[in-house]
């Protein structure tokens, strides 16, 4: 069961990711184009997920950490028997506007940075989940908990954190989608 839940989430986590790296290749003009409405662009929404990974990759790390540190003297057939994880409960942060969140000031995108050294980050920031999941292979993840104040989603486990960085991904992919169509439309 909990190779089931940690290979839906490095396959989730690689789908997000391969559409987040798509955008990178999008005409300069659309990368910098304002939503009519006001918003950010998409320049600056790849920014900020950065920006929100590098901030969910400190609790992971500590998460992994504690959870690790736990796993030596824990009972982790039995604990496992009564799992549950609760997708629904994260996947309601993939949805674009589907609750409100006004996030914290050191999360917007504040500066212009070179898209390169973005995606590069990204793409570390996968690659350090994907190495996450695999030192938690065997459900020390469940070990831990941290509080998620987004949603009032509450405590979760070191899993329901990693899936939430990629659902928050998620949501701005199709805030993406989004401006993109705008953008078609007037153009």
């Amino acid at each position: 069961m909990i190779n089931d839940i940690i290979g839906r989430i490095r396959t989730s986590l690689t789908q997000t990711f391969t559409e987040v790296f798509e955008c990178f290749d999008t005409d300069k003009n659309l990368l910098n184009y304002t939503p009519a409405k006001g918003g950010w662009t998409i320049n600056q929404i790849l920014i900020h997920i950065s920006l929100t990974n590098h901030f969910l990759l400190i609790l992971i790390r500590k998460g992994t950490t504690k959870a690790m540190e736990k796993s030596a003297k824990a009972d982790m057939k039995t604990l496992l028997a009564d799992y549950h994880f609760d997708w629904q409960k994260i996947e309601v942060v993939g949805k674009h506007r589907s609750f409100e969140w006004n996030r914290p000031a050191h999360m917007e995108p504040v500066n212009s940075v070179d898209l390169a050294d973005v995606k590069i980050k990204l793409q570390a920031q996968l690659d350090e989940c994907l190495v996450l999941l695999d030192k938690l292979k065997n459900g020390e993840g469940i070990l831990h908990n941290t509080m998620m104040s987004v949603n009032n989603i509450g405590k979760i486990d070191v899993y329901h954190y990693i899936y939430f960085l990629g659902q928050h991904a998620r949501r701005h992919i199709s805030q993406m989608e989004k401006i993109k169509n705008e953008f078609t439309l007037v153009n």
